[in-house]
């Protein structure tokens, strides 16, 4: 298939591997849009060989630019160690993780230079979810992994009722070089918003209006289809292609909306770049206006 020329402006490139996960976390923002259980967002997922035809495609000339690995969980997919041993060398690998595999069958199964790069950050980038996955035991399997080879950060969210124990952990974590990085708690309390958004109104879920906007992230879901924003990949909306597609190649355009008031804290949140440069977002907004009668016919149709 034909080579997919990433942007030299793109930020991201995600392969949701699958939406399952082996955990339940009640503030995922996985959830955000459908606001259901897990089971009604997950759905079908390429199998290994697909995978890697995909990937193999995509022409990133720059090593500051990986294919994150995410979900859900994606070492849970089937065909996770194939996958990642039949992506071409000169691919740099990321790797969103909870952590919640057997730590010798990764070893055993993957070279560290997979997940080797050089970055400000680590390329295996674990989730600490209090209540849901053990810290015991998150130490031990990190320890272990960076005794073979890998670099493992370890993150969390900075829910407001872990926020005490996760600083707790975070110093004690430092004590034992282990790389321990907060993330910003996005979601609604019932009364407000967290977050820091470039467009809060666009999260408030009080308006729908129509924009025009534009990503600097190619958003792969489980099934090879590319979508504009992760509101759309979670929400199931259209996607605009398919990581198969023989004729696919990354428009770098601005594309019309009418949802905006409902998109994903992911899209709009204010965060660090690749290079570790506060102040980027995903997508950049521009006309944002009333929808006309006719607009609201449709959508609400």
């Amino acid at each position: 298939m034909k080579p997919i020329p990433i942007p030299k402006h793109y930020n991201y490139v995600a392969m949701f591997l699958t939406l399952n996960c082996n955990l339940s976390c009640d503030y995922c923002i996985n959830y955000k849009d459908l606001k259901s259980p897990r089971n009604e967002i997950t759905r079908a997922s390429l199998i290994a060989k697909e995978w890697i035809d995909a990937i193999n495609r995509i022409q990133i000339n720059r090593e500051d630019l990986p294919v994150t690995f995410q979900g859900g969980e994606p070492t849970i997919h089937p065909g996770f160690y194939e996958i990642v041993n039949g992506i071409r060398d000169n691919i740099k690998l990321d790797l969103l993780t909870n952590l919640m595999f057997e730590v010798d069958e990764f070893i055993k199964n993957i070279p560290p230079s997979k997940f080797t790069r050089e970055a400000k950050y680590a390329a295996i980038r674990a989730s600490y979810h209090p209540g849901q996955n053990d810290i015991e035991e998150i130490i031990k399997k990190i320890l272990r992994l960076a005794d073979a080879g890998f670099y493992v950060g370890l993150y969390s969210v900075m829910t407001p009722e872990n926020a005490e124990h996760i600083r707790d952990i975070q110093g004690r974590c430092k004590k034992l070089g282990i790389d321990f990085r907060t993330k910003e708690y996005l979601g609604y309390d019932g009364k407000k918003w967290h977050g820091t958004y470039k467009y809060p109104l666009a999260v408030s879920e009080e308006i729908n209006k129509f924009c025009e906007c534009k990503t600097t992230e190619l958003i792969v879901g489980p099934a090879g289809n590319i979508y504009r924003c992760h509101s759309d990949l979670y929400s199931k909306r259209q996607p605009i292609g398919h990581i198969l597609d023989e004729n696919f190649q990354i428009e770098d355009i601005y594309r019309p909306c009418y949802l905006f008031g409902h998109c994903n804290p992911c899209d709009i949140k204010v965060k660090t770049n690749r290079l570790q440069i506060f102040g980027h977002t995903s997508v950049e907004i521009k006309n944002i206006r009333d929808l006309s009668e006719s607009e609201k016919e449709v959508v609400s149709g």
